[in-house]
């Protein structure tokens, strides 16, 4: 029933809406993802359902998109007698302003501050250069595997949107990664576990980067892409380590990269130069 209800919802956002091919795609996406998180029907889902759903989203621009697909299908759903149910969520407020991010000197001080005593401790230094080191999403780390490191590159296989990038790692990060898997003792694939050997959970990466940090993870991803931009990297490489799909995404950090500019400006331009008006 549920596949028969996307294919109708198809036909309407073609037919009755006049979409485009892009944006049908992006909404039978969205729709199709919401369908796949619970084996609950579509028509007898409800809020909670959809909160749930959404709440796998760190970036709320992403999360309003999937939202905004929900409400046009539950409308859909109600407008064609489909469904007599009401869901409509409000979107999560995006405020405009610069995303917090860590400066690289207090990141680095904060990491070597760390007590090396087990291999617990070797794990949680391994864990923040990583982060910082690669930039990517919790959800991401959470199910890295040490096979998913190659050399100096990680393949992140459980990207968002289920889309395969490839990202280099620092040395420092790679060396951190290797003490801290010589001292483990045990089979698990994945590349962070916790004492019990288990994949190590989204919720204990926020407590060790709070820990030692005083953040969550996402400042970490933050942080990785604003000394990239600082640094002089192109805007679309960031989109392509970063694994957003659209440069809009991508495009928040120039905020930060403004100030950067108008600095190296005043310094190496010479009209900035004083003696032009002596």
């Amino acid at each position: 029933m549920s596949k028969e209800l996307i294919d109708a919802f198809n036909e309407y956002l073609t037919i009755n809406k006049g979409l485009s091919k892009n944006s049908i795609s992006a909404y039978l996406n969205d729709i199709t993802q919401f369908l796949d998180f619970s084996k609950k029907p579509l028509l007898k889902r409800d809020n909670s359902d959809i909160i749930e759903f959404l709440s796998q989203f760190e970036n709320k621009r992403t999360l309003n998109r999937k939202l905004s697909s929900i409400n046009r299908f539950y409308d859909f759903a109600k407008e064609l007698d489909f469904s007599n149910i009401d869901l409509k969520i409000q979107s999560a407020k995006i405020e405009n302003h610069l995303p917090i991010y860590l400066e690289h000197n207090y990141i680095m001080d904060k990491i070597g501050d760390i007590d090396i005593k087990s291999w617990i401790d070797l794990r949680d230094r391994a864990l923040l250069l990583f982060l910082y080191a690669t930039g990517v999403r919790v959800s991401e780390a959470v199910e890295t595997k040490i096979d998913d490191i190659d050399g100096a590159w990680l393949r992140v296989r459980f990207a968002k949107g289920e889309k395969e990038r490839v990202v280099p790692i620092a040395k420092s990060a790679l060396i951190a990664i290797e003490l801290y898997l010589r001292e483990r003792n045990d089979n698990s694939p994945y590349l962070f576990i916790n004492y019990k050997k288990d994949k190590l959970s989204r919720i204990s990466m926020f407590k060790i980067t709070k820990k030692y940090l005083g953040v969550s993870p996402h400042i970490l991803r933050h942080s990785y892409a604003t000394a990239l931009i600082l640094g002089g990297a192109d805007l679309r490489v960031v989109q392509e380590l970063l694994g957003h799909s659209s440069l809009l995404t991508t495009q928040i950090y120039t905020h930060i990269q403004k100030p950067h500019l108008k600095d190296t400006i005043n310094k190496y331009h010479p009209l900035s130069k004083k003696q032009l008006y002596s």
